[in-house]
């Protein structure tokens, strides 16, 4: 009896986080439509929000790579700058890991469920809108701070 109990308290605050992060990250971004593939669902209802409710984090987290690894950075042309972004995301395993357990830590139970089912091609997907969130946000790298 005390392992249902148990069982029953834990899926209820299971319920409640996942209650409270869908809260706290708000609606979808992106269109979805019933022909939608699951990967694009999965990216316009649970990742988009993800990365815009932690986009702070992330311009944070990437200033704090530049300042360690990159001092030069803001000595270097734009495209240089985007070419940095880019490859610190896909390149420093240390650092990619970082961010992804930034986004996965927002995930529902059952999110990350889905998400361990198909983590190669989500974690791409991951990948990819957070470099080009970063890219379009290059300026804000301009200045050393």
């Amino acid at each position: 009896m005390l392992s249902v109990n148990f069982i029953f308290l834990r899926k209820n605050k299971m319920n409640q986080r996942d209650k409270i992060i869908k809260e706290i990250r708000g609606e979808s971004l992106g269109e979805t439509n019933i022909q939608s593939l699951s990967d694009e669902l999965f990216q316009n209802e649970v990742l988009r929000p993800i990365l815009k409710l932690q986009n702070d984090l992330f311009i944070a987290s990437f200033l704090n790579y530049i300042s360690k690894y990159k001092r030069d950075f803001y000595t270097r042309t734009v495209e240089n700058k985007l070419s940095i972004i880019e490859n610190a995301i896909q390149k420093d395993i240390k650092f990619r890991n970082a961010l992804k357990g930034m986004i996965i830590g927002l995930f529902t139970t059952e999110e990350y469920a889905l998400y361990i089912k198909n983590s190669s091609s989500l974690n791409k997907r991951m990948m990819n809108l957070l470099i080009d969130r970063l890219k379009s946000q290059v300026q804000l790298f301009d200045v050393e701070s």
